[in-house]
């Protein structure tokens, strides 16, 4: 997967970077036809933000944004939220039909 990390109003630390990198890695794990993720990071007055757009191959655009205290705590809270929506679209393409009980349907 190819992620992308770039920031508003911010300039992005190789920290920061490895940081929204592993934690996006995750999402990975769960579903492995995920091809691009750009994430943004910005700081306005008093909170810090964290944006994504993840793609996937199913022709899916998966976005999420979360604030925090700092921009660690948003991007922890961005990859929760991108992870739970990676899972649900998981689960939607997931047959939940028994084949056994669709083969004597027919079968008949």
């Amino acid at each position: 997967m190819q992620i992308t990390v770039s920031g508003h109003q911010v300039i992005v630390t190789p920290a920061l970077r490895d940081y929204a990198e592993s934690k996006l890695g995750r999402i990975v794990r769960h579903f492995e036809q995920v091809h691009a993720a750009v994430v943004v990071l910005s700081v306005e007055k008093l909170f810090q933000k964290a944006e994504a757009t993840v793609h996937c191959a199913t022709n899916k655009t998966i976005h999420a944004d979360a604030d925090g205290a700092d921009l660690y705590a948003a991007i922890d809270g961005l990859a929760d939220k991108l992870d739970r929506q990676v899972k649900k679209h998981k689960e939607k393409l997931k047959s939940h039909r028994r084949d056994d009980v669709r083969e004597a349907r027919y079968a008949s």
